[in-house]
């Protein structure tokens, strides 16, 4: 099952390493342009923070063990500076594939330091991430939008429910 596993994050790894800056770039741009129209009140909230995240497409496949894997790109300031990968691994009844967009908000400088600085952040470990859910009106909780890293998961369809980052680890990439 280890076999299998290491395998599927390798085709994950070869495939998505494939990716130059450029596209990166563009695809997060996409990301970010899709997350404004999927929630206003998260694009606001977005303006606030001192880091934004983008992961554009993370794919996450399965058949009994699964594992996901995504390249985006870390933006301060409304420019890039730096790239990264997310990666998890799960076990348990799965079949399928899905792609999805994640976005983390860094909402003040210690968090996001905290996270630049790292050799590879976990996500609920190296800090808790406090997925985003809208209420009435499209308003994001108000606990929610008081914590220090806000996440949101997303497709074209609008933002996902019931789904975590809880497990993701988080790697800086030369790109």
């Amino acid at each position: 099952m280890r076999v299998f596993l290491a395998s599927l994050l390798l085709l994950f790894a070869t495939f998505a390493s494939a990716a130059s800056k450029d596209e990166i770039n563009a695809e997060v741009r996409g990301a970010l342009k899709n997350f404004k129209k999927q929630t206003s009140a998260g694009h606001e909230l977005s303006k606030k923070a001192a880091g934004i995240l983008v992961f554009p497409s993370v794919i996450k496949a399965g058949i009994g063990v699964g594992g996901e894997f995504g390249e985006g790109a870390l933006q301060v300031g409304g420019k890039t500076v730096a790239y990264y990968n997310t990666a998890s691994a799960s076990i348990g009844f799965q079949l399928g594939a899905q792609a999805r967009s994640q976005i983390v908000l860094f909402m003040n400088e210690k968090v996001l330091t905290d996270f630049r600085k790292s050799k590879g952040w976990k996500a609920g470990v190296d800090g808790s991430v406090a997925l985003a859910t809208l209420g009435a009106g499209g308003a994001i909780d108000t606990e929610t939008a008081k914590q220090p890293i806000i996440g949101f998961i997303f497709s074209n369809k609008g933002l996902m429910y019931n789904l975590t980052f809880e497990g993701s680890k988080i790697t800086r990439i030369e790109k």
